[in-house]
């Protein structure tokens, strides 16, 4: 087995409606952050696979669930990136419905990955993704992305304050996708939730 169990991740297929979603079977987890969050280099960093999830400048880009294989029966999905004030009011409540069904109802969810800004953490569309994930009794592992923007006291004092405010329902951990801090920790959450933990 590949020392990165998850850099074998290669595109699959978009969705924008819930009929388009692969089939609800094996085993996926998710990931979901508001826009401009740093999910995209996230997924970058955990799969090592540069441009794997585009990134884009501009919030809110990415208007679907995006499917990345990693191996039969398994995989990442992009849920597209909120918190963005452009999106016409009927798009929003399109997606709101459709990312809400699919908490409900996708039996291959396995577990949800929530990227937050380290220095914006919890805003409320945060705590609806992980009422969705609450209410599925689905894990949810928490990323403090950017990390590096912040001092080392500034870093702890972040996560210990997201870690109170959670009150334990998710894991929360410190993340720099350009200094790789916290990238094998998040990686051997998400290959244990896909089952593809190395044997040890």
């Amino acid at each position: 087995m590949a020392s990165n169990p998850l850099q074998s991740a290669e595109f699959l297929k978009a969705a924008h409606l819930p009929h388009q979603l692969p089939d609800d079977s094996g085993l996926e987890v998710a990931f979901a952050g508001r826009s401009n969050a740093g999910k995209s280099s996230a997924l970058n960093a955990l799969c090592q696979r540069h441009g794997l999830a585009r990134t884009s400048k501009t919030p809110g880009r990415t208007q679907q669930l995006v499917y990345f294989l990693v191996r039969p029966e398994r995989h990442l999905v992009d849920l597209p990136g909120y918190g963005y004030a452009e999106v016409p009011l009927h798009l929003r409540e399109h997606w709101k419905a459709f990312i809400e069904g699919y908490f409900q109802n996708r039996q291959a969810l396995a577990g949800l990955v929530l990227v937050m800004d380290s220095r914006h953490p919890m805003k409320p569309f945060d705590q609806q993704m992980i009422d969705f994930a609450f209410r599925r009794g689905l894990p949810c592992h928490v990323l403090l992305t950017k990390a590096d923007k912040l001092t080392r006291s500034a870093q702890a004092q972040t996560l210990a304050q997201v870690r109170k405010t959670l009150g334990g329902i998710a894991s929360v951990q410190l993340f720099s996708a350009p200094d790789k801090l916290g990238v094998e920790e998040a990686r051997a959450v998400i290959s244990g939730w896909l089952g593809l933990a190395k044997p040890g």
